[in-house]
């Protein structure tokens, strides 16, 4: 598994349902907002969120084998809210169990991933994933609230999932070789008001190959206290640490 599945930065929504009877959804710009506003960098008190940390379900789809790779594991995102005019920075990990053990970690510069079963650490600049970028799925969870200046948003032709959540189109604004379009979907109860509830349920990504990869968030906790060595790597003993150049460096 590669970090292009990780994507994040990222994936997904359940089986969805025309709902004919269903009541008209809300307009678009209150559900777009419901998902931004958290994420702002202006954001504060309870409206804030400023981490986050879940279970979660991943299923990505190769359209060339015709096959399917399911995933899971735990993820913890912090976002650093930095001073007008420079970049923000998002802290995050993720810890998959499922179908093998591998961890992705950033401190906001460093970005490891760690297949313990390799012997093996990859580790790159968060530069070099183009932390600007919002179609790199590795560092999208950072322009959460940006959406709206990045992508074209719209209703998905069905806009309610089976659980009457919202579920939104969004088309990169410019052309993307790692993301054609995305499918999210946003907690119902989080438009209706709800502070409490974590708005970003599921996405879906679709590459320019056709491929998805699905992830959906359960059991979200907000605002927890996150440890900072959660998002630091300390590089085992014995193992190689790889750059992405693919030259071998000594730990």
């Amino acid at each position: 598994m590669t970090t292009r599945f990780v994507a994040l930065f990222l994936v997904a929504f359940g089986m969805l349902f025309p709902g004919p009877a269903a009541a008209a959804p809300p307009p678009l710009a209150t559900v777009v907002q419901t998902l931004e506003r958290p994420f702002r960098k202006t954001s504060s008190g309870r409206a804030a969120i400023e981490n986050f940390k879940a279970s979660f379900a991943q299923e990505s789809h190769l359209v060339s084998l015709d096959r399917t790779q399911r995933g899971s594991g735990e993820v913890a995102v912090k976002f650093v809210r930095s001073a007008p005019g420079t970049r923000p920075k998002t802290l995050f990990r993720w810890d998959y169990r499922q179908p093998a053990v591998q961890h992705i970690i950033s401190d906001g510069q460093t970005v490891w991933v760690y297949v313990p079963d390799n012997h093996q650490v990859f580790r790159s600049s968060i530069d070099a994933h183009g932390a600007n970028r919002p179609d790199d799925p590795v560092t999208f969870l950072s322009g959460l609230g940006n959406l709206s200046r990045d992508f074209t948003i719209a209703y998905a032709a069905i806009p309610r999932d089976e659980a009457g959540n919202y579920v939104l189109t969004l088309q990169p604004r410019k052309p993307s070789p790692l993301l054609a379009k995305l499918d999210v979907v946003v907690d119902r109860r989080a438009v209706a008001g709800d502070k409490g509830v974590f708005p970003l349920r599921s996405t879906l990504v679709f590459d320019p190959s056709g491929n998805t990869t699905r992830i959906t968030f359960e059991h979200v906790v907000v605002n927890a206290k996150l440890s900072a060595k959660l998002f630091h790597f300390t590089v085992p003993p014995g193992v190689e640490v790889l750059n992405p150049s693919l030259q071998q460096e000594q730990p």
